[in-house]
């Protein structure tokens, strides 16, 4: 079985080469309700629009891949192909073409990794929780399954690594609401508030990853409540009374730390920080209004 592991980073037909079929093989057919769900099958969601278009095609092309079972006490476990298997019901078919083979239930798991990742792929979140669920059933370490999946082991690192983000931020990534590019940069701040209310707002303002850098790197610089203007750079511009006032009512009026920065004699920025996920929603309905 080892020597079966060591290819896994190959795809899934690597894995299924040298392997001891289990009668019925290659060729066989079984009716589909013969065939109980993978319950190591790493991915939650299927897109109804992807899964309609397969429907369609396997009403008038049927399955052409076969999928991949296992026989157990209670039947056949699916091993691989969930997706044609859906289809394969809502197309009305009675039987599919499966593939048997005799798996141990690390290699189902391993399987149905390598399926979603080299395949079809699971959204980031789905892949951190595969790739968890594996290390802790199986007690193996990262670098490990980075070899068995062909992956580099900082690859596998940053996707566990999201499963720290707040669970607010973690759904809008399962969601698509958010790239995995954010997800990184929101990973690298220590406040989760901080991190809930930058979700937000890049879900807000359609943020780019770039974009999102520059905000993120603009708040860090803004000085804290408090600090002595001597700390800050000399500006090239001074402000005005007139500036400097506005500064102080749009300060109090909101109750945020503000600054508006002159930058030339008719440009700069208004700078707004926020120290809460509470903060953000009060800030940006008091600017609503």
């Amino acid at each position: 079985m080892e020597a079966t592991k060591q290819r896994l980073g190959r795809g899934l037909d690597a894995l299924l080469n040298g392997t001891t079929p289990a009668e019925p093989t290659t060729g066989s057919a079984l009716k589909v309700e013969q065939i109980v769900q993978n319950p190591y099958q790493p991915r939650k969601r299927f897109d109804d629009d992807d899964l309609k278009q397969l429907t369609d095609s396997v009403r008038e092309h049927g399955i052409l891949q076969p999928l991949v079972v296992r026989q157990t006490a209670d039947g056949y476990q699916l091993i691989a192909g969930e997706r044609r298997l859906r289809a394969a019901q809502q197309a009305g078919l009675s039987e599919v073409p499966v593939h048997v083979v005799a798996f141990d239930d690390q290699q189902v798991y391993e399987a149905a990794l390598v399926e979603n990742i080299q395949r079809a792929d699971l959204n980031p979140i789905e892949k951190a929780v595969g790739f968890k669920d594996y290390l802790d059933r199986y007690g193996v370490k990262v670098e490990q399954l980075a070899a068995k999946l062909g992956l580099d082991r900082t690859t596998v690192s940053n996707f566990l690594g999201l499963l720290n983000l707040p669970a607010e931020v973690q759904d809008a990534v399962r969601l698509g609401q958010i790239s995995l590019g954010h997800a990184k940069v929101l990973k690298g701040l220590s406040d989760a508030d901080r991190q809930i209310a930058l979700c937000k707002l890049i879900v807000l303002q359609n943020l780019s990853v770039r974009a999102l850098e520059a905000l993120v790197k603009e708040q860090d610089a803004m000085p804290e409540p408090g600090e002595k203007a001597a700390k800050e750079p000399a500006a090239k511009f001074e402000k005005t009374a007139h500036v400097a006032g506005i500064e102080n009512e749009l300060r109090q009026k909101l109750a945020v730390r503000l600054e508006i920065k002159v930058k030339a004699q008719d440009r700069g920025q208004i700078v707004i920080g926020f120290e809460s996920n509470d903060d953000f929603e009060r800030i940006v309905a008091a600017l609503q209004k």
